[in-house]
């Protein structure tokens, strides 16, 4: 109901025409646009936002971009680049693009990134021109990102950007949401708890911040905060023109 009612909130409002695409590191996606049609409140347009969530590892932040793009129907996740192995339960090209050091670092020096960072070793990417087509088309952009990765897109696009720091309700449920995902050693979840308080230092830098104690709850929350960012009338590029025609309309059967 919550995922209905909000979408067809905006839809009813805006009159959003957005054509999602499939993008990857390889291809741009298109959308033709009719140019002839006049502005009308039915076809007015956003630009698409750059949705980042940070939290420490463990927080819930993949869990809750993942939930989110799966209801939404006007975002994609964003799919970074990185040097890490893949995990038993990951795929290529729906959860990272799983590249050797070589390649990301020719990638890198042709400046194809929008941020980069490193942890644990590994190195990890955006790559740029998927976000600046799909947000061309309306698409928003999910970013499932550390504090480091935020600040790097907020230097570059500070006005597209939604940033929303997931906290956990508890570093004892911080520690057993770790654990109990049976992905990491026993040294590697020692690392993420210390690295936790550095990244939780952070929160202030963020727009919203959102307690995680139960996922559906979080979801609803994070779905009224898009909701409203969507719904600002600078995102809205063809709005002064939209409103214009209704009141040139008006003012003509007066």
């Amino acid at each position: 109901m919550i995922r209905w009612s909000l979408k067809n909130a905006i839809l009813g409002f805006i009159g959003l025409g957005v054509v999602l695409s499939v993008l990857s590191l390889h291809s741009d996606a298109e959308m033709i646009v009719s140019t002839k049609e006049p502005v009308s409140m039915e076809k007015s347009r956003r630009r698409g936002l750059l949705i980042v969530l940070s939290s420490p590892s463990g927080a819930g932040k993949s869990s809750l971009a993942k939930a989110f793009n799966d209801i939404d129907g006007q975002t994609q996740m964003s799919i970074s680049a990185t040097t890490r192995p893949k995990r038993p339960a990951e795929i290529e090209g729906v959860h990272y693009h799983f590249i050797d050091d070589t390649t990301f670092e020719a990638m890198h020096g042709r400046g194809e990134f929008i941020e980069v960072a490193q942890m644990y070793g590994k190195k990890y990417g955006t790559p740029k021109a998927p976000i600046q087509n799909a947000m061309n088309h309306g698409v928003d952009m999910i970013f499932d990102i550390d504090t480091l990765g935020a600040r790097q897109i907020a230097a570059a696009m500070e006005g597209d950007l939604v940033k929303v720091f997931i906290l956990p309700p508890s570093v004892d449920e911080l520690e057993r949401r770790l654990r109990t995902r049976s992905q990491d050693s026993e040294e590697s979840i020692k690392i993420r708890l210390a690295n936790a308080a550095v990244e939780m230092s952070y929160w202030r830098e963020y727009d919203y911040v959102i307690v995680n104690r139960d996922l559906g709850e979080s979801l609803k929350t994070l779905q009224t905060i898009i909701a409203a960012e969507r719904l600002k009338r600078h995102r809205q590029k063809d709005l002064p023109l939209a409103v214009e025609e209704l009141i040139t309309v008006c003012r003509a059967r007066s």
